[in-house]
């Protein structure tokens, strides 16, 4: 069996949770709870096209915001 997260044929969304991290979800499965779908079923290259160009500060939201308060 392969991992559902490496297979090139798959389809699958992007995945966002409350502190702004993505994450790369195939559409067969469930999202997990505290985690939004950002960007609905493409291809796995797509996807991960979508996640490079919208996750562009790594640091999670909580402590981006306070480091902008220091």
């Amino acid at each position: 069996m392969t991992n559902p997260f490496d297979d090139p044929d798959a389809q699958y969304r992007v995945l966002r949770n409350d502190e702004h991290q993505y994450s790369l979800w195939p559409a067969f499965a469930d999202v997990p709870a505290g985690w939004t779908v950002v960007r609905d079923t493409g291809s796995r290259p797509d996807s991960l096209a979508y996640i490079e160009a919208h996750w562009t500060d790594m640091r999670p939201r909580s402590l981006a915001e306070q480091m902008a308060r220091t």
